[in-house]
């Protein structure tokens, strides 16, 4: 069972990049999955979610809506991060996350794959 993300790389702003998470070994249907990201001095933070309970469910942090989506492949093995206008405060490594709700609230995230390295230029 494996999370492996992919995409990164060195963009001007206003430039794109779309990263990918490929599952291996199980399929992301009944988990939520979650782009995150940690930029240099910052905290770590949920950019963009993604669940398929009851339909398609997607919800962004503020500072990336209209920006960035987040979608899943028809086998639910692949989840994309599509990254359009971005901006320097963007810079940060990327991981994705599979993990379950939590009864009480929340989600556990259970499996993580690496980082990959998103460095947007001025």
């Amino acid at each position: 069972v494996q999370l492996q993300a992919s995409g990164g790389g060195l963009v001007q702003a206003g430039g794109s990049l779309r990263l990918s998470c490929v599952a291996s070994g199980f399929t992301l249907d009944t988990y939520v999955i979650a782009w995150f990201r940690q930029g240099p001095g910052k905290e770590h933070e949920v950019v963009a979610t993604i669940n398929w309970s009851g339909g398609t469910n997607t919800d962004y942090a503020d500072s990336v809506k209209g920006r960035f989506t987040i979608s899943g492949d028809n086998a639910k093995t692949t989840v994309y991060l599509q990254m359009n206008s971005l901006k320097p405060e963007d810079t940060a490594v990327y991981y994705c996350a599979a993990g379950v709700q939590r009864a009480s609230g929340g989600v556990q995230y259970l499996f993580w794959g690496q980082g990959t390295q998103v460095t947007v230029s001025s």
